[in-house]
């Protein structure tokens, strides 16, 4: 005998850790069904673009085993037995075992095999299942935190695969597209945390990210592309959602509507490699579309082998990120290697990791890392070592305090004190400031704690943050600002 509940939820439902289940199916296992298949129907509405199923029972201790697959309205989908507790299926890839594609509305089927229950045992299952919908919230499959707690998460933003223009040598050195898996053992090795596999106007990657996560289960992948248009790139970053990147020169609706499509799925957008040029070697590369930089929370201020070209000079994204800070605009700066060959070792060449993006998240997961980029949490590594770290926190005479991304309310001309945190600089290391603070250049302590006191703000600058420069004069480690909201001397 054997009986199942099905509980509808009310479609995303928040849970701190991503959404409830849309879909419950509860039920009890017991001897007669040994041998047997059940199957499990549901419901998948129109608009659905990815299916996610998981199964817990708890018949383990008494030997009983659950077999796993599903079927769609017309046709099998997939099965992976007792090998996984779960699966994905979306338009664009699905978890070894089940196929991709279009997903059919009407009335799916999950299938239970059963080939072991003991005579004496009963096992009560309960399979969860997310229908995501372009738009609906957090992905499960990438969202989930794969490390708890707060902490400083060091990663790469810019990444290509053989899913866009990534190449490098085969075993026998001819090039070839890249696989991602070297992209994904690259950082690893580099001791990142997380990265962004940023293909070019595309999310084919998403179901061999979601592979080979199985394996790499201590880096968090984000879903990324690279919306590359007639008139410059910018990553989107936490979303699977389709996006039209055929922008005509001048389109600024076409612009706008990128936007709205990418704020409606939750997507924080960054503007690419801002100082290239753009002409016929440079193919579009720099940015020369018109810009509400309001709806811009992030700036690739550093990007591949930019530091090479010269960090103050014309390539760079820094002259751009301070101008657009002295127009009042809070955006984060953040970096990413742009790789296209994550074997390269070559001296000189840029890797991944390097330069990275160190971000103060609540846990490493899509949305807390970030909701951390959002917040300026954040400094920037361009030499990758992940024993770096850059903080500091401002106080004005009148109590109040802000460390890097927050705010700070203080008159023009005021008076506070800095409390600086530096750590793997490594001897000869400087401290140097830019924004409205005065002018610091000052040896790194040998204990990398720093408190600098009486310091003014100039006029009515609007922000300030600090760098770490090495012996050799070339800047290693970029704090992102601390804006100053700026009251009446008389106030």
């Amino acid at each position: 005998m054997w009986c199942h509940l099905l509980l509808l939820l009310p479609a995303g439902a928040a849970l701190a850790r991503g959404r409830e289940p849309d879909v419950v199916l509860l039920g009890e296992i017991r001897r007669p069904d040994h041998q047997t298949f059940r199957e499990l129907p549901f419901r998948v509405p129109a608009g659905v673009d990815r299916v996610r199923v998981e199964l817990a029972h708890d018949g383990a201790g008494a030997k009983t085993v659950l077999d796993l697959g599903v079927r769609d309205p017309s046709r099998f989908r997939g099965w992976s037995g007792g090998a996984r507790t779960g699966f994905e299926i979306g338009e664009s890839g699905a978890t070894p075992g089940y196929l991709a594609g279009p997903l059919p509305p009407g009335r799916w089927r999950v299938i239970l095999g059963i080939p072991n229950v003991r005579p004496e045992a009963a096992a009560r299952y309960t399979v969860r299942i997310w229908l995501h919908r372009t738009g609906s919230g957090p992905d499960p499959a990438f969202d989930t935190p794969i490390r708890a707690g707060p902490g400083w998460y060091r990663g790469d933003l810019h990444l290509h695969t053989a899913h866009s223009d990534g190449r490098c040598p085969l075993v026998t050195g001819r090039p070839a597209p890249c696989r991602a898996f070297l992209t994904l053992q690259a950082a690893r090795a580099a001791g990142l945390d997380f990265i962004a596999i940023s293909d070019h106007n595309t999310m084919s990657q998403a179901g061999a990210i979601a592979e080979l996560s199985d394996h790499f289960d201590d880096l968090r992948v984000l879903p990324a592309r690279e919306v590359t248009t007639f008139e410059g790139h910018a990553n989107v970053y936490g979303t699977r959602a389709p996006l039209d990147f055929r922008l005509d020169r001048g389109d600024a609706t076409g612009l706008r509507s990128l936007l709205d499509a990418a704020d409606a799925a939750g997507a924080l957008v960054a503007r690419n490699h801002p100082g290239l040029p753009s002409g016929k070697f440079w193919m579009g590369c720099g940015w020369s579309a018109a810009t509400d930089w309001s709806r811009i929370p992030a700036l690739e201020v550093i990007s591949g082998g930019v530091p090479a070209l010269g960090m103050d000079g014309p390539v760079s994204g820094l002259a751009l990120w301070n101008r657009l800070l002295d127009e009042g605009r809070w955006i984060t700066g953040i970096a990413g290697f742009d790789t296209h060959d994550p074997t390269r070792t070559d001296p000189g060449a840029p890797r991944v990791g390097r330069p990275a993006t160190v971000v103060l998240a609540e846990s490493l997961g899509t949305s807390a890392i970030l909701a951390g980029i959002r917040s300026g949490r954040v400094f920037l590594d361009l030499e990758g070592n992940r024993d770096a770290r850059l903080d500091y926190v401002a106080s004005s005479r009148a109590g109040r305090s802000a460390a890097i991304g927050g705010d700070l309310e203080m008159k023009p001309g005021a008076v506070f004190d800095l409390r600086v945190s530096v750590a793997g600089a490594g001897p000869g290391a400087r401290l140097k400031s830019a924004g409205g603070i005065g002018a610091i250049d000052m040896p790194v302590a040998p204990d990398g704690v720093m408190l600098l006191e009486g310091l003014q703000l100039r006029g009515d600058a609007t922000w300030l943050r600090l760098e770490v420069i090495g012996p050799d004069g070339a800047r290693r480690l970029i704090g992102n600002p601390i804006y100053i909201r700026l009251t009446p001397k008389g106030a």
